[in-house]
């Protein structure tokens, strides 16, 4: 692709028609989004519809055939050292190795970055209940996931790149973790969270892109997102209760119920699940 991307001041992520396939099997086609920096940005959809395979392109961990990546200014295909010792990244399968104590993993890799991160893993092993003195075999997934997120953060990068962090851990664990990202947001971290968890990304989240199918179904603030036309409705007509859900005018569904021999009504919102379903539809 001739076209360059123009490095723009205040991006943190920058994608443009990002292309990347499996052969015959579904990769992600022409997207296309930008996070500024400062945000937190939800990367929302199912499993399956090429979220890893669009952050692994990011990371320049997958070769992709079209299109063009920037993160924190640098391209990812030519400053993949550079981009990777500014950038904390998580992947969704924490693979770690099994014969090491977690103390020792956590420590190398800092080293591998070649910098002391002692002070602020201590703090982050501190909140996040982990032991350094067990073994990686001996750790349970959600334990692992932990160790995971100490070995993403605890050099305070720039960005934060997170796949499907909190899978495998308990409620408990997953605020004290949101907690730490707020705090490091805070302090100038831009956070890019991949999420099939709808709440999470609506509670936490101030922009976010749907992917569906390997392709982008919406990018918008959360709150534009997830306001739809979508009613959900019950009623009940000689006696018996019926459920449906609208999706359009307002007045059409009116002019529907008036027609209706009606006993009862309920018009309402539905869950946000049900409204970010509708992108996948």
């Amino acid at each position: 692709m001739e076209e360059k991307i123009k490095k723009q001041a205040g991006y943190a992520i920058e994608i443009e028609s990002l292309t990347k396939t499996y052969g015959k099997k579904r990769g992600v086609r022409g997207i296309s989004f930008a996070v500024e920096e400062g945000d937190i940005f939800g990367f929302l959809g199912p499993n399956g519809a090429g979220k890893s395979t669009t952050i692994r392109s990011m990371l320049g961990m997958l070769h992709f055939s079209e299109g063009q990546i920037r993160l924190l200014g640098m391209d990812t295909k030519k400053q993949q050292k550079e981009i990777l010792n500014q950038v904390g990244y998580m992947p969704s399968e924490a693979f770690l190795y099994p014969s090491m104590k977690v103390k020792k993993v956590i420590s190398f890799a800092a080293q591998a970055r070649k910098k002391d991160c002692e002070k602020e893993a201590a703090r982050l092993s501190r909140i996040l209940e982990v032991d350094g003195e067990k073994k990686i075999s001996e750790l349970s997934l959600g334990n692992r996931k932990k160790v995971s997120i100490i070995c993403a953060m605890q050099h305070k990068p720039k960005l934060l790149i997170l796949d499907e962090p909190t899978s495998g851990l308990d409620p408990l664990m997953q605020e004290a973790f949101f907690g730490l990202l707020l705090e490091y947001n805070s302090q100038g971290t831009t956070i890019f969270l991949s999420s099939h968890v709808l709440s999470e990304v609506k509670k936490y989240c101030r922009h976010a892109a749907i992917i569906r199918d390997g392709r982008l179904a919406g990018t918008d603030t959360v709150a534009n997102l997830s306001r739809t036309n979508l009613r959900r409705v019950r009623i009940r007509e000689k006696g018996e209760e019926k459920e449906f859900v609208h999706d359009g005018n307002i007045k059409e569904l009116l002019v529907r119920l008036n027609e209706m021999d009606l006993e009862d009504v309920l018009i309402e919102e539905p869950p946000l699940e049900e409204v970010f379903m509708h992108y996948y539809e």
